[in-house]
This record gives C-alpha cells, structure tokens and sequence, in this order.
C-alpha cells in the first residue's frame, strides 16, 4: 500500500492544493493521499484563522468529488492544547497502516527546507519517503542547502513541475476585500467560507 500524507493548516484548502495532490498520486502511483489539517501549528504561535472543524469541513468539500484523496483527522488537535508535530502524526499513521505501508509525505519546497527545524528530523525520514513540490520562488537545487545525508536523498523525491501558484495566505487577504476568488475555490468551498463568515 502506498499512501500520500499532505499535512498543512489549509487556511483555507484550495484548487492549489487539490492539484498537488493530484499530481502527486498519479506521478508516484499512490492509492490515496490523505489531506490532513494542523491541529495547532508549532510554526504559526499566533494561531490560525479558521477553526480546526472548518478546515477539515472545508478539505471534505474540497475533495468531495474526488477517489484517490481522502480528508483525514489524523493530525487533530490534542486534548492539552500543546502543538502539534508532524513525526506525531506520522507514528500515529504507521501504526494504523501497518510496516508493510509505503508512506510519503508530501510538502512544499518553503516547507522543507525548515525541515532541520521540526521536531526528530531524524526520525521523519525514518518513518516516510518525502515528496518535496517546488513553488515559485524556489529552485529545486535550494534542497542541497540543508545537507540531506546519503539515506535521506535516497527518500526524498522531488517534483518541480506542479508548483502551487495559491497562497493562503494572498486568498485569506482577497476574501477579506471581497475579491473575486471562484478560479480559486470551488463553489462549495467557497460557500461554506461564505456561510460561516471566515476570513472577513
């Protein structure tokens, strides 16, 4: 079984992410790609924008008509409030699917190279092959800068040709001018955003 692990505040979801995911399954031949919301990101102190129960509704909309992309709670926010970690949900995850399971986790370029920084950086190569997605901005050659030892390029790979070009955080500032965003969002996505007064 080889399954894709897109974890990410998705603040909110969009046809940006959609597409990686996409891309993803068909270019490594992933039965499912899970799209799985931050609970509490250690990253982001301040907090996010969108309630953890409105990003994972709005990643279901996003997917509804989707086969291969499943939404996941498997990074929900813990009891105590306290951040949480992607090697969590990893462990977590692995211990669902089993050792047989081929996990990748899939990520953008910006992402990755702060990869040094997240808790048992170690461990998360140990645990998952990783899918590095190049956005604008960034060349894919920027991944030697953060000195990946000889088993850990073995489980990265990286796709430079499916770049995300939608960034949350340039949407949450549209929606907040009431900008047109329908190229962005689907219409349910963009529905619910609308119904439940996010982002204004």
């Amino acid at each position: 079984m080889r399954i894709g692990f897109f974890g990410g505040s998705f603040d909110p979801p969009h046809r940006g992410h959609l597409r990686v995911a996409l891309a993803v399954a068909e270019r490594f031949a992933l039965e499912c790609v899970l799209l799985a919301p931050t609970g509490s990101q250690p990253f982001k102190p301040e907090g996010l924008h969108a309630s953890y129960e409105d990003r994972l509704e709005m990643v279901r909309l996003l997917i509804m008509d989707q086969k291969l992309i499943e939404a996941s709670d498997i990074d929900r926010p813990k009891p105590d409030g306290t951040p949480n970690y992607t090697v969590e949900a990893l462990l977590r995850l692995r211990e669902e699917l089993g050792d047989d399971a081929e996990i990748f986790v899939i990520v953008g370029m910006d992402a990755f190279l702060e990869v040094r920084e997240w808790r048992e950086p170690e461990k998360l190569f140990e645990l998952a092959e990783w899918i590095v997605v190049s956005r604008p901005g960034f060349d894919l050659s920027m991944i030697d800068e953060i000195g990946l030892g000889p088993d850990e390029h073995r489980r990265m790979h990286a796709l430079g040709d499916v770049a995300e070009d939608v960034s949350a955080s340039a949407l949450r500032a549209m929606l907040h001018e009431g900008e047109d965003v329908r190229g962005m969002l689907p219409p349910a996505v963009l529905e619910y955003i609308r119904s439940h007064e996010l982002y204004l």
